[in-house]
C-alpha cells in the first residue's frame, strides 16, 4: 500500500502499524519524529497535485481536520480517500482499527494497549470543572462533542463549555474567569500555550499545562494519555 496522510495522529498511527506505507504527510505530522517522506502541505491547504503526483492507493483524512473542496479535488483525481469522524475515545478506536485495517496489516498489539489503558480508568468520585481554551487572539475554547472533551471527561473534568451550541466557541476573556473553574486546561496545541503565554490571563485559577498530542491525539498517544493527563491535573490541582 502507499498511503498518504493528512491527519497527524493517524499518521503516527499509520507509521507504528504499517511502516513503510506511507509516501506522503503533512507539514503538521510530527511523530514519529524520524518520519522521512515528502511534505505536501498543510492539513487545512495540502497541495493537491503533490499528493496526486506521489500515486498513493489511498488517502487518510477526517472531517474535522480537512476541508471537504480539497478532498473533493483528489477523489476528481480519482484517488480513494478514507474519511474518519473521531467524537469520542471509543469511536477513536473503532476508526484506528479502520485504519490500519485498509492500510492491509493486521491488528497492532500498540491500539490493545491503548483501549486496555481506557478501560481501566478508576471510576471518578470527585469530578472537576474546567475551561479548555484551544487558541487565544482570540480566544476560543471547547465546546460541545469534541474528542478532547470526552477525554477529560473520562478522566474526571467537566468542560465549562460543553453544552454549548458551537464545538469550537468564542468566549471573551472576561466571561471565561467569570465561569470560575476549578481548572483552566491549557493544551500546547493548537495554540502553543506555555507557563509565560496563557497562565497570566487567569490570575488565581489553577492551570494545568498538558501536552496537545496526549489531550486531542487518537493514536498511539492513548496509551500513556491516561497517565500524562492524570498527572498535569494533579499537580495543578494540589
Amino acid at each position: 500500500m502507499r498511503v498518504v496522510s493528512l491527519v497527524p495522529s493517524l499518521t503516527e498511527a499509520i507509521a507504528r502499524s504499517a511502516p513503510g506505507a506511507l509516501v506522503g504527510a503533512t507539514d503538521w505530522c510530527t511523530h514519529p519524529a524520524d518520519l522521512d517522506v515528502p511534505r505536501i502541505g498543510g492539513t487545512k491547504n495540502p497541495k493537491v497535485d503533490r499528493i496526486v503526483a506521489l500515486a498513493p492507493d489511498l488517502v487518510i483524512a477526517n472531517e474535522e481536520e480537512n476541508r471537504e473542496p480539497d478532498l473533493d479535488a483528489l477523489r476528481a483525481a480519482g484517488l480513494e480517500v478514507l474519511l474518519t469522524e473521531v467524537r469520542d475515545v471509543p469511536q477513536a478506536f473503532g476508526e484506528l482499527a479502520r485504519v490500519v485495517g485498509a492500510c492491509g496489516v493486521v491488528r497492532p498489539r500498540w491500539l490493545d494497549e491503548a483501549e486496555e489503558a481506557w478501560s481501566a480508568l478508576p471510576a471518578r468520585e470527585h469530578r472537576v470543572t474546567a475551561v479548555v481554551p484551544i487558541w487565544r487572539r482570540p480566544w476560543m475554547v471547547l465546546g460541545r462533542d469534541t474528542f478532547a472533551g470526552d477525554v477529560l471527561s473520562r478522566l474526571g473534568v467537566d468542560h465549562v463549555y460543553a453544552g454549548h451550541a458551537d464545538r469550537y466557541p468564542r468566549i471573551p476573556l472576561e466571561e471565561l474567569r467569570a465561569a470560575a473553574p476549578d481548572v483552566v486546561v491549557l493544551p500546547d496545541e493548537p495554540y502553543r500555550f506555555t507557563p509565560d503565554d496563557g497562565p497570566e490571563a487567569f490570575p488565581g485559577l489553577p492551570c494545568a499545562l498538558v501536552s496537545g498530542r496526549h489531550l486531542t491525539w487518537y493514536g498511539p498517544s492513548l496509551a500513556e494519555a491516561p497517565r500524562a493527563l492524570d498527572e498535569a491535573l494533579r499537580a495543578a490541582l494540589r
